[in-house]
């Protein structure tokens, strides 16, 4: 009786397996005298079941993980000889316990998500420091000086219900300002539509400060869209000035290293500052810088020069040491060593001194140009300038000196810089082991060196 109920059991079991359409879950029948011999399966949880043999289904024993419908469940696994039977399936969650980043994510995400509440003494405190009618500029007065942010929104609500009171300038102004502060951009959203539905409210200030804080946001589309805003009022006040320029290159340049971001982003980036130009309104060296910076990220490094050679002699302003530094990067990056060269002693010439980043670029470009003897030139140079240099610079140096069959020098350039300070002992014993796996034994290092 029990084995041809074993039978049928199994049966239908496989049955009901095949019937199952989602190819996501694989599903594994095991009975108890091998689940002990189960090898380990990562990212697979084990739940017990029984058999409704009405329904002909699988049902979980944990009512957190429902694999199929049915009441009925009235004869168990282990009443025809199975003690568990055991459902593995591919879990959509990994085996590991989250990371830190991933911690510190959800945290961030919780704190966001979480709303909240008004501190209504605080809120009857502040109210009691109005007069009966009470001035645009008392109310803006009273919101400066209130460090809570939702305090201040349900004060500003509260005084556009106020008979005989209107909102001006300065009550949006510091209204949009500390919501933004405290990133309560939802409700900053609803402050800035109240702004621009009246078309005779706004300044050049309250309109950088919205664009200011959408771009915080990474909300660009919302950002041009005050921007165009400006353009098209009729008061010229609140026309794009400079400022508002210079907050939608820095927008449109933070958006990290990946070239072809940052080439799409340069078509606007191009737009706005030909708008600019035709509006009138002079660049001045942070918008020429952004310029230069965004045509090297995006590649553009003939259009990068040609701006760096037109800001003396097309728009009088004397390039900085960020027009260099940026320059000498993108030439370091696209192999022009010469170019970069000249570009660093011009920048010297002219009394600045390259950055950290800079001097990295061109000492790794020189070593891997060949060029190993100057590039331990510039190396110095930037220790003496108190200019650090990274990990990979050192690395590259220290393997382009290797491919020359000169693993001594390379080993004597590596101690000279430990013993004078220059990288701390981590750094050192980390090169050292890796030019010993990467060029053999230093203790034989005399067969890879020739004569100079």
């Amino acid at each position: 009786m029990n084995n041809t109920l074993l039978v049928l059991l199994k049966r239908n079991i496989f049955q009901t397996f095949n019937s199952i359409r989602n190819p996501s879950c694989k599903y594994i029948l095991k009975t108890a005298s091998n689940y002990q011999n189960l090898p380990p399966l990562l990212k697979y949880c084990s739940v017990p079941c029984y058999f409704d043999l009405k329904n002909i289904a699988l049902r979980s024993t944990n009512p957190l993980s429902r694999i199929c419908i049915g009441t009925n469940a009235k004869y168990p696994l282990n009443t025809v000889g199975y003690r568990y039977m055991t459902v593995l399936f591919r879990s959509s969650y990994p085996s590991k316990p989250p990371t830190r980043s991933l911690r510190r994510r959800i945290s961030k995400r919780a704190k966001a998500a979480a709303k909240p509440t008004l501190d209504e003494a605080q809120f009857q405190h502040v109210l009691s420091q109005l007069l009966p009618r009470f001035t645009p500029e008392e109310l803006s007065n009273v919101i400066t000086m209130q460090n809570d942010p939702l305090v201040c929104f349900e004060l500003f609500n509260w005084a556009s219900q106020q008979p005989r009171f209107r909102h001006d300038v300065s009550t949006y102004h510091i209204t949009i300002k500390k919501l933004g502060a405290a990133k309560m951009y939802e409700e900053m959203d609803d402050v800035v539509n109240q702004v621009l539905a009246i078309p005779s409210i706004g300044s050049e200030a309250l309109y950088n400060t919205m664009i200011y804080f959408f771009t915080e946001n990474r909300k660009l589309t919302r950002a041009v869209n005050i921007y165009k805003h400006m353009k098209n009022s009729r008061k010229l006040d609140c026309r794009p000035t400079i400022r508002t320029y210079n907050l939608l290159f820095a927008a449109f340049l933070s958006k990290g290293s990946n070239s072809y971001v940052n080439h799409m982003y340069m078509e606007t980036i191009r737009g706005l500052f030909k708008q600019m130009v035709n509006d009138g309104v002079e660049p001045d060296i942070f918008s020429l810088n952004s310029m230069i910076k965004g045509y090297v990220l995006s590649l553009h490094l003939n259009d990068a020069l040609r701006v760096f050679h037109q800001m003396d002699v097309v728009y009088n302003c004397e390039p900085n040491s960020f027009s260099y530094d940026y320059l000498i990067h993108g030439l370091c990056a696209q192999g022009r060593t010469n170019n970069a060269r000249e570009m660093c002693n011009k920048m010297k010439e002219k009394g600045f001194l390259p950055s950290s980043k800079s001097y990295n670029s061109l000492v790794n470009s020189l070593a891997l140009a060949g060029e190993v003897e100057e590039a331990v030139n510039f190396l110095w140079e930037m220790t003496e300038n108190r200019r650090l240099a990274d990990l990979i610079t050192y690395r590259t140096v220290l393997d382009e000196i290797c491919r020359q069959r000169k693993v001594g020098d390379a080993l004597s350039l590596l101690k000279e810089f430990q013993e004078k300070d220059i990288m701390d002992g981590h750094t050192y014993r980390k090169l050292l082991y890796e030019l010993e796996d990467n060029f053999g034994s230093l203790n034989d290092q005399n067969q890879f060196r020739v004569e100079r």
